[in-house]
C-alpha cells in the first residue's frame, strides 16, 4: 500500500470513524498529514481539531503538530491575505485566517513595512552588529553603571527593570544627567516590529490620549540586537498594586477595581476603534502613572486637568497587531502562549481579533476583585443556548449586576469590532462611580495611600 493513496486515505478514514486507536495523537498526526499533502486542508484541519476535543494522547504533542500545521497554512496565504488582495482561488478554511505571531507572516509584515518605517524618526538601521565595550549579552541585575553607547549617546545602567524570553529592558541614565532617565529594551535578536507599533500609535492615537500608551523615542537596529529607547515609568506596575494586596491577605477595595477598569476599557476602546490591537494585555504590561496635581473631582469623567496623567500606560507592543496591514475580514489564529491569558477562542482552536484583548481585561479585572486567575465555565442559557462566565462568585457586598455584565458581554463578545460595547461598558462603570461623591473621596485616599505605599517598597 503506497503512502498518499486513495487506500491509505481509507484505511484512516476507517480507523478514525470505528475510533481505532482514536486515544493516540498519532492517528490525527499521520491522518491530517495525509490530507494536507492533498491540499485538503479544511479536512485536515477538523481531523486536528477532533483529536484535540477527544484529548488524544499525547495531547501536547498533537497541539504542537496542529500549531506548525496553522503556521503552515499562514505562510500559504500570506502573499494573497497580507496585500490584500482579492481572488476567487478556494484556499478552504485558511482563507482570509492568519497566525498573526508566526515567523512567517512576521517575516512579511517586515518586509512589507521596511520602506515605511526607514523613514520614522528615531529609527536608525545599523547594517553591523553592535560593537560597544559592553558585551550587551552580559547585562543583567549586576551590572549597574555600566555605558552602553549608542547612536553618540552614553546611557549609564542604573537596574535591570525586567526580562522576557528574548528581550530585557533596564533603567538609564542619558549621558551622565541624573535627571534624564529612560527605558532601554535589549533584544536579540532584532525586533524592529515594536517600534513600528508605537509609530502607529504616534500617528492616529490623540495627543489627548497618546500617554496612556507609552512612549519610545528611537531605535537603533543591529544585524545581533535591537535596542528600543523609551519613556521609564518608576511607580511599578499594575500586577505590583495586585501583589501588594496579596501579601497581605487582603482583596483590591472595589472603588480601585471599578476605577481600573474603567481605565481599560478606555483604553481598548481608543486602540480597537484605531485598527490597533494589543495581544498581550496583562496586568505586567501596564504601567502605573501618578499625577503631579492634587486629583479634584474636575475633568475625572473627561480625563482632563489632574486626570489626564493619572491612571495606567500601556507598554510592550511586541505582539501588536496592525488591523490596517489586513484585509477587512480577516480573522486570526494560534495562540498567544500566555498562560492565565488564553482566551476562549484560543482555549478551543477557533479563529479571534479583539477577543485576545478583552478576555485579557477580564482575566485582570477577575485578579484585581479575587487575588486568583480566571477559570471560565460554560452555562446552559434559557434558550438552549450557552455563556461563558468565571467560576468563581462574585461577593454579593460588591455591585454584581455591574460586574456580571462585564464578563457576560466581554467573554461573549463576536470577533468584529467591539468599540459600541466597549464605550457602553466604560459608561456604566463610569456612570456608577460618579453618582456617589463618596465613592470619589475614597478612590482619591486610596490611591494616595498606594502611590505611598508603592514608591517605599
Amino acid at each position: 500500500m503506497l503512502e498518499g493513496s486513495d487506500d491509505t486515505e481509507f484505511v484512516f478514514k476507517e480507523m478514525e470513524e470505528n475510533k481505532i486507536c482514536s486515544d493516540h495523537s498519532l492517528l490525527y498526526e499521520l491522518y491530517a498529514g495525509l490530507l494536507e499533502a492533498k491540499e485538503n486542508w479544511q479536512q485536515a484541519q477538523m481531523i486536528y481539531q477532533k483529536g484535540i476535543l477527544r484529548k488524544a494522547k499525547p495531547l501536547e504533542r498533537l497541539k504542537g503538530a496542529h500549531a506548525l500545521f496553522l503556521d503552515r497554512m499562514s505562510h500559504r496565504v500570506n502573499g494573497c491575505s497580507l496585500q490584500k488582495i482579492d481572488g476567487d482561488e478556494s484556499i478552504g478554511l485558511v482563507k482570509n485566517r492568519v497566525h498573526p505571531w508566526s515567523g512567517s507572516t512576521m517575516e512579511e509584515l517586515l518586509k512589507k513595512i521596511n520602506p515605511q518605517i526607514m523613514r520614522y524618526d528615531g529609527y536608525h538601521q545599523r547594517n553591523k552588529a553592535y560593537s560597544g565595550k559592553v558585551d550587551l549579552s552580559s547585562l543583567g541585575n549586576a551590572s549597574r553603571n555600566k555605558i552602553v553607547k549608542i547612536g553618540g549617546k552614553e546611557y549609564q545602567i542604573k537596574g535591570c527593570a525586567g526580562e522576557g524570553g528574548f528581550a530585557k529592558v533596564f533603567r538609564a541614565s542619558v549621558n551622565s544627567n541624573p535627571d534624564d532617565i529612560v527605558a532601554l529594551k535589549i533584544q536579540k535578536p532584532a525586533f524592529p516590529w515594536e517600534f513600528y507599533m508605537y509609530r502607529q500609535l504616534d500617528q492616529r492615537i490623540s495627543t489627548k490620549q497618546r500617554s496612556s500608551f507609552g512612549v519610545v523615542h528611537g531605535m537603533d537596529v543591529y544585524s545581533d540586537y535591537s535596542i528600543l529607547v523609551c519613556d521609564y515609568l518608576c511607580h511599578g506596575t499594575l500586577h505590583d498594586v495586585i501583589n501588594s494586596y496579596v501579601i497581605v491577605g487582603k482583596s483590591m477595595e472595589e472603588v480601585l477595581c471599578i476605577y481600573y477598569t474603567t481605565e481599560m476599557l478606555y483604553m481598548l476602546e481608543t486602540l480597537h476603534d484605531v485598527g490597533i490591537i494589543h495581544g498581550d494585555f496583562k496586568p505586567d504590561n501596564l504601567l502605573v502613572r501618578y499625577s503631579r496635581d492634587d486629583l479634584s473631582e474636575d475633568g475625572f469623567e473627561d480625563r482632563t486637568g489632574s486626570w489626564g496623567n493619572q491612571g495606567l500606560c500601556l507598554v510592550d507592543w511586541g505582539k501588536g497587531i496592525d488591523l490596517h496591514l489586513f484585509p477587512d475580514d480577516i480573522e486570526f489564529v494560534g495562540d498567544c502562549r500566555t498562560s492565565g491569558f488564553r482566551c476562549i477562542q484560543m482555549q478551543e482552536n477557533k479563529p479571534w481579533r479583539f477577543q485576545v484583548d478583552t478576555y485579557g481585561l477580564c482575566a485582570i479585572v477577575h485578579l484585581m476583585l479575587h487575588n486568583s486567575y480566571m477559570e471560565i465555565e460554560k452555562k446552559a442559557t434559557s434558550d438552549g443556548g450557552y455563556i461563558y462566565l468565571p467560576k468563581k462568585p462574585f461577593k454579593r457586598y460588591w455591585n454584581v449586576d455591574l460586574w456580571r455584565e462585564l464578563f457576560s458581554q466581554l467573554l461573549n463578545n463576536s470577533p468584529h469590532n467591539d468599540k459600541k460595547l466597549l464605550q457602553n461598558l466604560r459608561e456604566r462603570f463610569q456612570d456608577y462611580f460618579c453618582s456617589n461623591r463618596q465613592m470619589f473621596k475614597k478612590l482619591k485616599d486610596l490611591l494616595a495611600k498606594q502611590r505611598l505605599s508603592m514608591c517605599s517598597s
